[in-house]
């Protein structure tokens, strides 16, 4: 733990002396850490969950700083933009595995890892230049959840279709359930907890009760099938209305960014194996490019539709490329379910990590622009 928060430390002031967003620092210092390089950090049970926990915490910030009325006003080219960035990463990828030899299922589920977005990469970087409140981060943030919403329901309902016995409509059903609840926790839920809180006498009452709404809707998500992230992003977003919006965001703020979040960026690459790129290097390198070009180019097409200026349009191509923990999530649910060997999973996790490593790249290139 010591060795990893003094790495993150490093590299955050080594990435902002040469000009590099601070979380491909933390990233590419964690590869060189882990076990394919010097081998000095390993993975383990407590850095999963206190990896998890950062990024849960990432994501409920998010919410927290997101301004509805922007989400609101942009939903349509979010939902869009979703839709294209599910299909176009599903029908390329599948199609592509298909054509050089990999059997039906394992093609369609190399389509299914890279439909899902990663915002949280996304998140830091626009968090870093000021850009998370913008057209472009209110589209993007709008975008990814339902983009992260559409891949899950896919994915539940193909993984459900490969096993004997499995009841793919009750998962369907308690989905939607979640999604509604999420939607009355939005309306009056979580305003009713915070009235009835604001009677209470506890020392900061309002910052553990907002963990807690993280925590249990995070849990929930997880108990339906969908990513912790989806349920955190939620509670951030309904926390964002009430009136304690921004001191409840300035305390969790700071145990966020010095303890959770780094670990999580120090520890993503943990599970990167470097001797698959070294025995396919022409394969991974064209995996890696549709990674990218199947998410960017329908994103920037059907923002240019919708009249969004041309860097506005970049960026919201550029943020959402990531792919990050969930399609490293998706890759584990294949490896323990036995649909792909550990062969598949390498190579599915190098491509992941790189594509990761990509995103910021392309959207500090495309802010540098102006």
């Amino acid at each position: 733990m010591t060795i990893i928060l003094g790495a993150s430390l490093i590299a955050t002031v080594i990435s902002r002396r040469i000009g590099v967003p601070v979380v491909v620092g933390q990233i590419l210092i964690g590869i060189i850490l882990t076990p394919s390089m010097l081998g000095v950090i390993h993975g383990t049970h407590t850095l999963e969950i206190l990896a998890e926990i950062g990024v849960i915490l990432l994501m409920f910030l998010a919410g927290l700083e997101s301004d509805f009325s922007l989400l609101k006003k942009h939903l349509k080219p979010s939902l869009l933009i979703a839709i294209f960035s599910v299909l176009v990463p599903l029908f390329v990828y599948a199609g592509m595995t298909t054509y050089i030899g990999y059997q039906l299922p394992v093609a369609i589920f190399y389509g299914l890892v890279f439909s899902a977005t990663s915002v949280s990469i996304t998140v830091e970087v626009l968090q870093e230049y000021g850009k998370l409140s913008s057209r472009a981060g209110a589209v993007i943030l709008g975008a990814a959840v339902v983009d992260d919403i559409l891949a899950v329901l896919v994915l539940s309902f193909f993984m459900s279709s490969q096993e004997t016995g499995g009841n793919i409509g009750l998962k369907i059903v308690m989905q939607v359930i979640f999604l509604i609840f999420l939607y009355l926790a939005f309306k009056w839920l979580v305003t009713f907890i915070f009235r009835f809180v604001s009677k209470l006498n506890i020392y900061g009452k309002y910052t553990t009760v907002s963990l807690l709404i993280c925590f249990i809707f995070s849990l929930l998500a997880d108990s339906v099938g969908m990513s912790a992230v989806i349920g955190a992003f939620f509670a951030g977003l309904s926390i964002g209305q009430t009136d304690m919006a921004e001191k409840i965001e300035a305390s969790i703020t700071k145990i966020s960014y010095v303890f959770f979040i780094p670990i999580f960026f120090v520890t993503i690459a943990l599970p990167i194996n470097f001797s698959s790129v070294f025995e396919k290097p022409l394969f991974l390198i064209v995996l890696i490019s549709l990674a990218v070009l199947s998410k960017f180019i329908p994103s920037y097409l059907v923002s240019r539709g919708f009249k969004f200026s041309q860097q506005e349009s970049l960026l919201i191509g550029s943020g959402m490329v990531s792919r990050g923990e969930m399609a490293l999530i998706v890759a584990q649910i294949g490896l323990s379910s036995k649909l792909i060997g550990t062969s598949v999973y390498s190579e599915l996790v190098v491509v992941i990590i790189f594509s990761t490593l990509i995103a910021p790249f392309l959207i500090k290139m495309t802010l540098d622009k102006r």
